[in-house]
């Protein structure tokens, strides 16, 4: 009787432990894809991403935006924030748009314009109240309150990456990020026009939030074209991609100070052809980080994280399976990596070796007309 009493409460706790996880690991996630649309495409794209069986469903998209080519979702997930990369005679806009968890849909708020020409990314400080944007043409980084109800007043603050360049330097500035520190006391812009990488107090109780800190930039290799950047889980380190020299450099990081510590390249040493880095990012477990080359490489780069000492450590790639894979994620539980090949309209899904890092194709795929950037939330 002892026995099937103990057995029972075991049973019943292991089906609590279950309920629990169930509960607490979400398995389906919104996957946002913004798309240019001088083919086909219509905007955005939201799908239903299963993370235990790498299934992807359509859920729902815009009728007609313009070339929503970074998006960005509010941290109470209320709020879905596009570019639109237009230039010319039709400056780039930034667009608000209200989201209905229930159903999966987008509604459009308004849209301002957004500082600059070919606004490539924006971020949204996570009480939602601040929303960065980069203006890679003109640029220019600009900063806008964000309302109460989710809508984006004009810019507060502009400013134009001339004014840093050296006396007699006629280098084009291209601002081509805008990201918050994990402490959000600062903001960092890679330019990869002018090689540096501008580093900004961030004060959000200004009207003009960014006062630029000291030191105010770190400097890349001349010609190099910093383009994103990301922050490791520890906080201590962060990771630079180049797009023109297809490296990465690794830095530490303390209150605003980036001290760069190695550089590794993307591609082997044998590798011939256009190097055309895109897009970096670190597995949620903080283990693994991974690169996208375009040019004429197509592939997802593997490398594993020391976590002692910040380095990286090449561990192998991935043929993206088509043509510029501009932009990659990974799902929030680690299982697996979607890879969007914008010139051959494909999102291709694949497994990640939680021990490896490596990725092995599962066959499944995402037809969308030229994606260009991924973004997931939890469905729950």
């Amino acid at each position: 009787m002892k026995i099937k009493t103990f057995t029972l409460k075991n049973v019943l706790a292991a089906s609590f432990l279950f309920l629990f996880a169930s509960c607490s690991n979400p398995q389906h996630y919104y996957l946002f894809i913004g798309t240019y649309t001088n083919t086909t495409s219509k905007g955005i794209y939201i799908y239903d991403f299963n993370s235990q069986t790498g299934d992807a469903t359509w859920v729902s998209n815009t009728d007609s935006v313009t070339n929503p080519s970074w998006v960005t979702v509010s941290n109470d997930h209320k709020y879905v924030y596009a570019v639109n990369e237009t230039n010319g005679a039709n400056p780039g806009r930034v667009t608000a748009y209200s989201f209905d968890k229930n159903n999966g849909t987008l509604h459009f708020i308004n849209t301002t314009a957004s500082g600059g020409d070919d606004p490539c990314y924006l971020a949204t400080s996570s009480d939602n109240k601040w929303l960065a944007v980069a203006n890679y043409s003109s640029g220019t980084a600009s900063v806008f309150p964000i309302n109460g109800d989710g809508s984006v007043k004009p810019y507060s603050q502009l400013i134009h990456d001339t004014i840093y360049r050296a006396p007699g330097d006629s280098a084009i500035p291209h601002v081509h990020e805008t990201v918050f520190s994990p402490d959000e006391k600062f903001l960092l812009t890679p330019d990869l026009g002018l090689d540096k990488v501008m580093i900004y107090k961030f004060d959000p109780s200004k009207d003009q939030p960014l006062i630029l800190s000291t030191p105010p930039s770190v400097a890349s290799e001349k010609g190099s074209g910093p383009r994103h950047i990301v922050f490791a889980s520890n906080k201590k380190y962060a990771y630079l991609i180049h797009e023109l020299s297809g490296t990465v450099t690794t830095y530490s990081y303390e209150n605003g100070t980036l001290s760069p510590i190695q550089d590794v390249p993307t591609f082997p040493k044998d590798a011939k052809g256009i190097k055309d880095a895109a897009e970096i990012m670190i597995s949620p477990d903080g283990k693994f980080l991974y690169a996208s080359d375009r040019g004429d490489l197509n592939q997802i780069v593997i490398f594993s994280i020391d976590p002692d000492s910040g380095k990286l450590t090449f561990k192998g790639n991935q043929p993206s399976l088509g043509s510029h894979p501009r932009n990659f994620i990974i799902d929030p539980t680690g299982n697996f990596l979607l890879a969007a090949n914008q010139d051959s309209e494909s999102i291709f899904i694949f497994k990640i070796d939680k021990e490896t890092g490596l990725l092995t194709k599962t066959g499944k795929e995402i037809h969308i007309p030229r994606p260009v950037c991924l973004q997931m939330i939890p469905k729950e």
